[in-house]
Order: structure tokens, then C-alpha cells, then sequence
């Protein structure tokens, strides 16, 4: 369990440092440092997949895509929505965006939430319902205000629960799965990095963007690993609990990139933030709940 601990908030750790030193990747911007993201990422993501023993999975998927057109097009669409966060998750800082960005990532497990009630008619319990109506009201007031929410808030909470709702339908939320969609967005990638002579240009004026781009992709590749272990080895309830711990890293990296939240977003803030407290507490609860029965 120690070990399944620390690899989560590894994983959380990680995925935050790359939010924050996202700026120093300048003068790349958000395209090129998706693509150089993608390309630096999937030789040692191979690595992992490799020594875990995955490959014929790999295989076996190629194959279902080659027999399956519809079911190739649906891992095509699942890449696409993927390349879309990895992209955002980069610029955002980037363009001073850091902020809405982590409220997306606040929102996202009571998203999920409502999907997995409304999609696979799973059951909410009372704590979970209250936290989504306090989402509600911080979503509302931002609408109220401001006349929508963030788009990029919305793409992060509803993109990313299309992406997982996708996965599951199609059996590819593993490892695996997570490679095919990395090698499906290589053309993408090469198309971001080489679309201009100009990209080149900045590695020759800029020696220390060849080992930001390398460390940049050890990072995300040791940070999926690491999660992957901390998915298999603690308890579901555990392991959803300690996922608020990446959004909280990250509201703090977009603070400590100076942005800030503002008095009159504070009515949009603080209900999200309790919504996340509630589901915490009842994360909580469930564990033990699940210990006593464990041992009784």
C-alpha cells in the first residue's frame, strides 16, 4: 500500500512540475512542445510497455483495427481527443491559462461522475449528488457572470470524460491502449515540429531546450508509470481519492506562475472546492467503511 502511495503522488508531482515548467520550453510554443511532447514521450513510454510485457496486446489491437474499420476509426477518434488535452495541458501555462485549466481538472471527477450514472448506471451516493449540486452552483455563478465558463475549463471536464467513457467502451484503458493513441498521433506531432524551418532554429539559439525536451519526456513517461502502478496496486476508493491531489498541484503551479483568482471568481472557486472536500469525505468514509467490513 506504502509503495501504491507514493506512486500516486509521484505521478501527481510530476504532472505538476511539467505544468509549471512549461514557460521555460519558450520560445517553443504550444504546438511545437505537443509534438516534441509526443515524440520525446513514446520511446521510453515503449520501454514501459515492453518490460511490463504488453506488446502482444499491442498486436492484438493492431490487428482488431485492421479487421474492424469502425473499431479503428473509434481508436483514431480516442487518440485525437487525446492529443487535445496533452496540447492544452502545455499551452495553458504558456498563455496565462494555467488557472482554468486546473478548475477543469477539479471538475473532472465529478463530471465523471455524472457520466458514469447516466452512461453505466452506476450509483451515486448522497455525498457524491451534494458535491455535484456544489459544483453546480460555482459552475452557475460563473455563468452568471461572465455569460459561459471557460472553455478551456469545459474541454479539460467534458473532453477528458468523453476520452475515458471511449476507452472503456472500446477495452483499451490500459498501457497499451495509452501507446496506440501516442503512435497515432506521431504524423501530428512531426506535422507541429517540422512546419516551420523556424523550430529548428530555436535548438541551434537555444542549446538547453535539447535537454528540456528530453527531460520532458522521461517526466511524462515515468509519470504514466507511475500512475498505472498506483491504479493497480491501492484500493479503487483509495486510488480515486488521491486523484484530487494533481489538480490541487496544479492550481498551486498556475498561482505560483502569477496568475491569480480573483475576488469576484471566489463564488466560482469555493463551491468546486467544497464539491471536491465533500467527495474527499466520502472517499474517506467508504475506506473505512470497506476496512470494517474486511474485518468483521
Amino acid at each position: 500500500m506504502i509503495t501504491g502511495l507514493l506512486a500516486s503522488l509521484g505521478a501527481s508531482v510530476l504532472f505538476a512540475a511539467m505544468y509549471y515548467l512549461a514557460p521555460r520550453l519558450a520560445p517553443l510554443d504550444g504546438e511545437q512542445i505537443f509534438g516534441w511532447r509526443v515524440l520525446s514521450m513514446l520511446p521510453f513510454t515503449t520501454l514501459i510497455v515492453l518490460s511490463r510485457g504488453q506488446w502482444s496486446c499491442v498486436r492484438s489491437m493492431f490487428e482488431r483495427a485492421r479487421q474492424d474499420l469502425l473499431w479503428g476509426l473509434a481508436l483514431c477518434a480516442s487518440a485525437a481527443l487525446l492529443g487535445v488535452q496533452l496540447w492544452l495541458f502545455l499551452w495553458a501555462p504558456l498563455q496565462g491559462r494555467a488557472m482554468p485549466v486546473s478548475l477543469g481538472y477539479f471538475l473532472l471527477p465529478l463530471v465523471m461522475g455524472v457520466a458514469s450514472r447516466s452512461l453505466f448506471h452506476e450509483r451515486l451516493s448522497r455525498m457524491q449528488w451534494l458535491a455535484v449540486g456544489l459544483a453546480a452552483l460555482g459552475v452557475g455563478h460563473e455563468v452568471l457572470r461572465t455569460g459561459a465558463m471557460s472553455w478551456e475549463t469545459w474541454l479539460v471536464a467534458i473532453g477528458y470524460t468523453i476520452y475515458f467513457v471511449l476507452r472503456r467502451k472500446l477495452g483499451t484503458d490500459h498501457l497499451a491502449g495509452h501507446w496506440i493513441d501516442l503512435m497515432l498521433l506521431v504524423p501530428a506531432a512531426l506535422w507541429f515540429v517540422l512546419r516551420t524551418p523556424a523550430s529548428t532554429l530555436f535548438f541551434a539559439s537555444t542549446p538547453h531546450l535539447w535537454s528540456m525536451v528530453a527531460a520532458l519526456g522521461v517526466v511524462s513517461a515515468v509519470a504514466l508509470a507511475l500512475y498505472m502502478m498506483a491504479s493497480r496496486l491501492l484500493a479503487l476508493g483509495l486510488f480515486g481519492l488521491l486523484s484530487y491531489v494533481e489538480p490541487m498541484l496544479l492550481a498551486l503551479a498556475a498561482l505560483l506562475l502569477g496568475e491569480r483568482i480573483r475576488d469576484e471568481q471566489w463564488p466560482t472557486y469555493l463551491p468546486i472546492f467544497a464539491a471536491v472536500g465533500v467527495l474527499v469525505i466520502d472517499g474517506i468514509a467508504r475506506i473505512r467503511s470497506g476496512a470494517r467490513h474486511a474485518t468483521s
